[in-house]
């Protein structure tokens, strides 16, 4: 995955995670996307549901079922996976696959079930408290160097080594303003909630926060990429209209798609999409639209900028 350049990816399983009736379908889905040229995978990652696949595990055995395409799980439930562990997880992730991983990170949302776990339940300021040190002490943890020792509210850790592999790109989920200050302050992406696209109020609400946090920590805020997780229908024909009455976006044909996403970079300065289907079309021939009708002729429409 060449980092800088619009990305394009697939978007497996659901939006809650991963089926364990459907491992045969998200072996295929995953080997199609790479084999098409696609250049991330995301599986979302909802561990209190017993009907779902652990999101590291698919995750894992997918990027060896690959060779090319990264992924990433979207996002990842911080608070029951400690930073430390998950800083060891990744590196071994990135060791094994050739660098092919992508870190999301979530501070956590469906707490009523996370406690479930035996996870401590943290007020919304102290959830985002604990992502803001799991960034800090994930990157402390990678790329060699210097034993770490770390005292913070969340995290503790007294003379671990780094691992040798650098840290991945970090991308986090935020959605309110104080995780959307952080991101602008650490992260390298956001994936906006709620499969919220470029004209979403979400996304003009959140956006500022982050590139004024970007900005006050001396980065540079176009450093920080937008990855949309959303979507819609492929449709053989032009739809009269490609979005619906609160602005969503509904699809349509091809190329109404791919104006659409050309346009989302030119002048909203998207940095790439995660494509689902949202009709009874099967996924595998959904895939194959997308990656093959759209993915490159809006490539092509970038590159004549």
């Amino acid at each position: 995955m060449a980092l800088g350049t619009v990305l394009f990816g697939a978007g497996l399983g659901e939006w809650n995670g991963v089926d364990v009736g459907s491992v045969t379908e998200l072996l295929a889905l995953a080997e199609q996307a790479d084999r098409l040229g696609l250049d991330v995978f995301s599986v979302a990652d909802h561990p209190y549901f017993a009907d779902r696949l652990d999101a590291y595990a698919a995750l894992a055995f997918l990027l060896g079922r690959t060779t090319s395409i990264t992924g990433v799980v979207t996002v990842t439930n911080l608070p029951s996976r400690p930073a430390p562990q998950l800083a060891r997880t990744v590196s071994a992730l990135s060791t094994l696959s050739g660098g092919r991983v992508v870190l999301g990170l979530g501070a956590g949302g469906l707490w009523d079930e996370i406690v479930k776990l035996g996870v401590p339940r943290l007020e919304p300021g102290a959830a985002v408290r604990a992502l803001e040190e799991a960034i800090t002490l994930i990157r402390a943890l990678s790329g060699g160097g210097e034993a770490v020792t770390v005292t913070g509210a969340h995290y503790q850790v007294a003379g671990l080594v780094p691992a040798a592999e650098p840290a991945p790109p970090i991308w986090t989920g935020a959605v309110g303003p104080k995780a959307l200050a952080v991101t602008g302050r650490l992260a390298d992406g956001w994936v906006p909630a709620r499969a919220s696209d470029w004209l979403s109020p979400l996304y003009r609400e959140s956006r500022p926060i982050i590139d004024a946090a970007a900005a006050a920590a001396g980065r540079d805020p176009g450093s920080v990429v937008t990855v949309y997780n959303f979507g819609g229908r492929i449709t053989a024909e032009p739809l009269a209209a490609t979005r619906d009455d609160d602005g969503r976006w509904l699809g349509g044909s091809a190329e109404q798609w791919i104006s659409e996403l050309a346009r989302a970079v030119q002048v909203h300065g998207a940095g790439g999409f995660f494509y689902r289907t949202t009709d009874d079309t099967p996924a595998e021939i959904a895939l194959s639209r997308w990656a093959e009708d759209i993915v490159p002729a809006v490539r092509a429409a970038i590159a004549r900028t």
